[in-house]
């Protein structure tokens, strides 16, 4: 349904002045799950070249302990990247009733029922 033009005029005078206030541009930001995946895969991009630097030195040094320390966190920080990422992607959370939660529980049923229907529907001959 379109907006009529006082509307129309009324919804640009709130985007202005919502966008010109700083406390409300920050509070957004904060609390957009985006943000702070963007901010995680920068930590872990950091910790995963903080990484490299202690296989490069173990290398050096000849201490393979220290190659191996290097490896594992690189490993870890590379996990917690693509959790990030993952998280980023996801859509934002929903809010019924006064609680956030996510859309997981009706993709698990889903699974869950072709599962048990395509178990019932399976031949006579091998039950």
């Amino acid at each position: 349904m379109p907006l009529s033009e006082h509307e129309q005029r009324l919804f640009e005078q709130i985007e202005r002045s919502l966008a010109e206030d700083p406390k409300f541009a920050s509070a957004v930001r904060a609390s957009d799950p985006r943000f702070h995946a963007r901010r995680r895969l920068l930590l872990a991009a950091a910790v995963i070249i903080a990484g490299l630097a202690l296989v490069v030195f173990g290398t050096v040094n000849k201490t393979p302990l220290l190659g191996v320390a290097g490896f594992v966190i690189m490993l870890g920080a590379a996990a917690f990247a693509m959790q990030s990422h993952r998280k980023g992607q996801q859509p934002d959370l929903h809010v019924v009733g006064g609680t956030a939660s996510r859309r997981t529980r009706a993709r698990r049923s889903g699974l869950l029922d072709r599962l048990e229907e395509r178990w019932k529907q399976r031949p006579e001959g091998h039950r």
